[in-house]
């Protein structure tokens, strides 16, 4: 009917003009670990895919030379008619111009950095509301995080560690956890474990929940629930 708004559109339309009005700006959280395989690219993609499922416009941004994220994306496209999410690319550099214009659009802007603690770094940290660090059940893995830690303290971000391709009940799994907990960081509650579905949905440019349902998804959501809950006002931030 002409002249009329329909009532469930009324939501979007008002945080569009909320956004463009600046009363609302979206969330950074950015993914730093400088060690390589330690489940970034899969961190990255999975939270933003099931923020996006919970209602919330993401964008992710790939600034990562390798290219990781940009190439599950572009398998993505060739999946789904829709994907869901936004998708950019950056450097290092040109990461916080690039932020500026995605955080007036997007409630959550989740940005994939390369495997490395240096120069290179520092703008994603900057600019980030909430620094995730992943680390794989490995000494190796733990050892690498402390710099990513210490460059988020200087810029005066929080950050929590996020343990990833854990397998329960291993010795190797409890010390690790022991050893996270002992840092001076914020340790998640929720983990990723080492399961399939986790590579072979990446593989196909999908995530975890949306494969059949199964125990990773409760992984996911929990852990969003525990993102959500660090950053202030992200509850209501839906689109």
């Amino acid at each position: 009917m002409h002249g009329f708004l329909h009532c469930e559109n009324l939501p979007d339309r008002y945080s569009a003009l909320q956004r463009k009005l600046g009363a609302i700006m979206g969330h950074i959280i950015t993914i730093a670990q400088q060690k390589g395989g330690a489940g970034k690219t899969t961190l990255a993609v999975n939270l933003a895919v099931t923020l996006a499922r919970l209602g919330h416009s993401v964008a992710l941004v790939d600034i990562d030379p390798q290219g990781s994220a940009g190439r599950w994306f572009m398998t993505r496209l060739d999946q789904l008619p829709e994907p869901g999410i936004e998708f950019s690319t950056a450097s290092a550099w040109g990461i916080s111009y690039e932020i500026r214009k995605l955080r007036e659009q997007f409630d959550f802007v989740v940005i994939d950095t390369p495997p490395k603690a240096d120069s290179d770094l520092r703008p994603a940290l900057r600019a980030a509301d909430l620094v995730l660090v992943p680390v794989a059940s490995s000494h190796l893995d733990l050892w690498a995080v402390e710099m990513v830690l210490y460059l988020a303290d200087r810029e005066s971000k929080p950050a929590m560690m996020v343990l990833t391709r854990t397998r329960s009940g291993t010795r190797l799994a409890a010390q690790v956890a022991e050893k996270a907990g002992e840092l001076d960081a914020l340790l998640a509650k929720s983990s990723l474990s080492n399961r399939v579905v986790y590579a072979e949905t990446l593989g196909q440019g999908l995530a975890a929940v949306e494969a059949p349902k199964g125990p990773a998804h409760a992984e996911l959501h929990a852990l969003v629930d525990e993102v959500l809950a660090m950053l202030p006002g992200a509850e209501t931030a839906v689109a």
